[in-house]
């Protein structure tokens, strides 16, 4: 069939709107109409070749809508089905048998090689300048979903229960909303009455805030620049902001817990707020990382004596540690109990209007891009 989709071409070009053949789902995976894709900042570091992947490409991995047809062997799911789509993972290696998928043996393959590794073959095609046929990489994170119809591997789908969930803007709880969310309540683990330094306010560190929210911590401070984003925090659950432009940002945490923080998690990448939350951590206070660095070589200074006088801890997480089969229905059921509200982060935009878009959320005008096709 035909479908509508935003092709990647060149690293830093604008997404071109095309009409692209999309085949039908083979043995394993569904045919999916996307009601909603959120737009993230992995799906431009892809397109921009910051990490490799074969242009030209329908990204997207942040999609939800609704199952329009079934490959061979597929079970547990149905024509009809409301479903948001998360990354890919083998389901059978070490890592998936302790849910935590996004960590699987195959990941980099499986989200990142733009094609059926079982064959090489892509799901999407179309014509190149001079009118040849071309083919498209997809199973971008197993689902390419910048389309209106894409082709998803079966084990990505979570399937909605809840009726009254609002589809079209489910889709970042496949990747960014449970990576902020899942970062505090599964990798970090908060406990009730602890307290946590929240460094960037952008969808995930937002979803962070409100994570700590729901896991009961008595101090959440959020340290982010824009003043609008400060007060959004307030309003979600946060306890303190920082600006960081008004002063020492580990001096800023310190007035306010002179103990120290027992948790902190960067969203930013950038190399100096990581150490000044660093250097903000209680004795055996631990530092989540899910930021992206600007540059592949950057690096921490640590302070290994310190780490070890005081048994502090810092890990990289990735997906927020998330078994989205199980992570993302809760945070459904938390949204309808209005203990979630993550629809005040969500500005919709056609996703023909795609490159607007992007520089929309880049000034800051928005939070949270999700395109409707």
């Amino acid at each position: 069939m035909q479908t509508t989709a935003a092709v990647a071409r060149q690293p830093q070009g604008d997404f071109s709107i095309e009409t692209v053949e999309v085949e039908a789902p083979r043995a394993g995976e569904v045919q999916v109409r996307i009601a909603g894709v959120g737009l993230c900042h992995t799906d431009l570091i892809f397109r921009d070749q910051f990490a490799p992947y074969p242009l030209p490409a329908v990204l997207g991995h942040e999609g939800a809508g609704t199952i329009a047809a079934v490959g061979e062997g597929v079970e547990g799911l149905a024509v009809g089905d409301r479903v948001v789509l998360g990354f890919s993972s083998c389901g059978h290696c070490e890592r998936c048998a302790e849910h935590l998928p996004s960590y699987c043996r195959d990941f980099p393959p499986l989200n990142y090689a733009g094609m059926r590794l079982e064959d090489g073959s892509k799901a999407f095609a179309g014509q190149d300048k001079d009118g040849g046929d071309e083919a498209i990489s997809s199973h971008f994170f197993g689902q390419s979903s910048f389309a209106a119809d894409t082709i998803v591997r079966a084990r990505n789908v979570v399937k909605v229960t809840d009726d009254d969930a609002p589809l079209d803007i489910l889709g970042p709880l496949g990747c960014g909303f449970q990576t902020g969310a899942g970062g505090v309540m599964r990798s970090l683990a908060c406990h009730a009455g602890s307290s946590i330094a929240i460094v960037g306010g952008g969808p995930v560190g937002l979803a962070a805030v409100m994570g700590a929210a729901l896991r009961e911590c008595a101090t959440i401070i959020l340290v982010e620049p824009v003043a609008a984003r400060r007060d959004l925090a307030m309003e979600l659950g946060a306890t303190h902001v920082i600006d960081p432009a008004a002063g020492d940002v580990t001096d800023a945490i310190r007035a306010i817990l002179p103990g120290g923080t027992d948790f902190a998690f960067d969203t930013s990448g950038r190399v100096p707020a990581i150490e000044a939350a660093l250097a903000a951590l209680a004795p055996r206070g631990m530092l989540g990382l899910v930021g992206v660095p600007h540059r592949a070589d950057e690096a921490l200074s640590i302070n290994i004596a310190g780490m070890i006088t005081y048994g502090q801890r810092v890990i990289g997480i990735m997906e927020g540690d998330s078994d989205p089969q199980t992570f993302i229905p809760e945070l459904i059921a938390a949204h309808r109990a209005g203990r979630f509200p993550f629809d005040r982060l969500v500005t919709t935009f056609p996703l023909a209007d795609i490159n607007a878009a992007i520089a929309a959320q880049a000034r800051g005008d928005c939070v949270k891009v999700v395109l409707v096709p």
